[in-house]
């Protein structure tokens, strides 16, 4: 798709409230999902260590 210019851009023919609120809601997601998985790997990192002093 060609744009007129920077507004018509983030206007999205219209549709700019779903386009950048499924946009943002993604971007939020996949942070989320990085945070949650470095959080269980260093769980999981601990337990090993724990472990591993038996």
């Amino acid at each position: 798709m060609q744009w007129a210019s920077w507004t018509a851009f983030f206007h999205m023919g219209g549709y700019a409230f779903y386009v950048w609120f499924s946009f943002g809601f993604t971007a939020l997601c996949l942070a989320l999902e990085v945070i949650s998985v470095r959080k269980r790997r260093q769980q999981a990192l601990h337990l090993s260590r724990l472990l591993a002093q038996d």
